[in-house]
């Protein structure tokens, strides 16, 4: 009985290294995708942060009087004054329509209870 629990112990250990051994390498390759993932984020944030600056580049308020003052011709842009904003009263809402009550319901009853319901 004692060489089959020896052979056995044996097996065991020999599998778990196995498990052990792959574990290892999995984590590995785990962690490495990690650190690509990480590199790409770090590069797609840098880009986000000069497209944002260029945005705020190109959209200066004397570059772009310069394009509508350049373009006014083709475009017929104006200056933006506050005489062109409506007020919030001026806008017409929808009116609000109920629906039509297609039946009724009877709520006639008494507040105590009567002694047939006891």
């Amino acid at each position: 009985m004692r060489p089959v629990l020896y052979v056995l112990s044996f097996l065991a250990l020999i599998a778990l290294g196995f498990w052990a051994y792959r574990e290892n390498y999995a984590t590995q390759a785990a962690l490495k995708e990690v650190e690509t993932l990480q590199r790409q984020i770090v590069g797609l944030r840098e880009g986000l942060a000069v497209q944002r600056a260029e945005w705020a580049y190109l959209n200066r308020p004397d570059r772009l009087r310069q394009l509508s003052a350049a373009n006014f011709d083709r475009l017929g842009l104006m200056p933006m004054e506050p005489s062109q904003f409506g007020q919030a009263a001026e806008v017409a809402y929808p009116a609000v329509t109920l629906p039509e009550i297609s039946f009724t319901i009877d709520i006639q009853g008494t507040s105590a209870p009567t002694e047939e319901g006891l």
